[in-house]
């Protein structure tokens, strides 16, 4: 058949064009090597990564139709299908991308102030931060996050609520794209910031700041970045959108290997990519040399790369908490909606990874590695506790 991809059985058409957004972070990787492998070109779809300097530039591209695809903070593609942060457009996320990833950064001397009280009080990092806030005088301390709708923030405020902080009242939250949060940091605009790597890590090494907590600290194992796919792209290139997946599944894979940290951050640190140092880059990277405070991203293990419609749900119950949607929404209609596992299990099928046998999770129940039914063959998952000690459980959401 002339023009036309046979793999596993599934034909389609050659050489479909896919426009995938993303901005400088390192868990961008598995879109950035897929693409300079040629997993993508090996699928049947010719894809262009296209680097954009912020989230909001990311969500108006989508919206508007000048990219197809992207690599997300999850809680902006939600707020792309709704429509309330500028046009509204379907979506829909059939993939996730990494797990963790983040840093929470302030200025070195602010963060060598929450050490000591940590130590000397005995508290945790978030309660020692809380002192150091009462100990403030004049204006609340504003804090970088990378954009509203974004883990983030969520997370972020997740965390100042554990330790009795209001963020709506005790600091100033401000939104500050991740690739220039160390220079907002720099220059005293903020005095903190929760963004992905590799920054955090870029402002330790040039002495500007110190990481005081990562995504481990605030939700261990928890989502971080999904692909997130214009449904009207989806739906009329479904065999394409089956092969993007796949080769995003063996890009996951192979930067998950420990081996191939040193090559993954050389190939991230390029100027059309990541533009940073290869050595802050792949001290985020699996096999990286971990350094103190630096968060590291998961792409495969831990069923990273499976849609959680429950971490959806966590997302939109946050999102509801500070009312960043309506209050009246459907979450779980909504969150079924986005989240596509049905499509990642079709797409997967002939790779014979181990594919979850259900959409949804509780949070929060696990201290350790535990066995996830999946098929072919059971899935080791991680600890997936949070920092306050609560459980989540996406079936009481409504």
């Amino acid at each position: 058949m002339s023009g036309v991809v046979s793999i596993a059985g599934l034909d389609r058409p050659a050489g479909t064009k896919l426009r995938i957004g993303f901005l400088r972070l390192t868990d961008s990787a598995p879109a950035i090597v897929a693409h300079e492998f040629g997993f993508f070109a090996s699928e049947g779809v010719d894809t262009e990564l296209v680097a954009e300097p912020s989230w909001a530039n990311i969500a108006d591209k989508l919206a508007y139709g000048f990219i197809d695809a992207a690599v997300i903070v999850p809680p902006l593609a939600f707020a792309v299908e709704l429509g309330v942060r500028g046009a509204c457009r379907s979506m829909i996320m059939p993939c996730s991308i990494s797990l963790g990833g983040n840093t929470i950064t302030l200025e070195s001397r602010l963060a060598a102030r929450v050490r000591a009280l940590a130590a000397q009080e005995g508290l945790s990092t978030a309660k020692a931060f809380a002192l150091c806030l009462r100990e403030q005088n004049g204006e609340p301390l504003s804090l970088g996050i990378v954009h509203a709708y974004s883990t983030h923030n969520l997370l972020l405020r997740y965390w100042l609520t554990s330790a009795g902080i209001d963020p709506e009242r005790d600091v100033r939250l401000i939104v500050v794209p991740p690739a220039l949060a160390v220079d907002a940091l720099k220059s005293g605009r903020i005095a903190g910031f929760c963004a992905g790597s590799p920054w955090g890590n870029i402002a330790a090494r040039a002495g500007i700041g110190s990481v005081i907590a990562t995504s481990n600290d605030i939700w261990q194992n928890g989502p971080e970045k999904a692909f997130a796919v214009r449904k009207d792209w989806s739906d009329a290139n479904p065999h394409a959108l089956a092969g993007a997946i796949r080769a995003l599944l063996r890009a996951a894979q192979f930067c998950d290997a420990p081996e191939n940290a040193s090559y993954t951050a050389s190939l991230l640190s390029r100027r059309k990519y990541i533009d940073a140092d290869s050595h802050a880059i792949m001290a985020s990277l699996p096999g990286g040399s971990i350094e103190r405070g630096t968060s590291c991203s998961t792409f495969f293990r831990h069923a990273a790369t499976f849609p959680w419609t429950s971490h959806g749900l966590w997302f939109l119950r946050e999102m509801k908490r500070w009312n960043l949607i309506a209050q009246d929404l459907d979450l779980q209609e909504l969150a079924a909606r986005v989240y596509r596992p049905d499509l990642y299990r079709i797409a997967s099928l002939p790779m014979g990874i181990g594919v979850p046998l259900v959409d949804m999770k509780s949070e929060g129940t696990h201290s350790g590695d535990w066995q996830l039914d999946a098929s072919p063959a059971l899935v080791t998952m991680g600890s997936d506790r949070f920092c306050d000690g609560a459980v989540f459980e996406p079936a009481s959401i409504s």
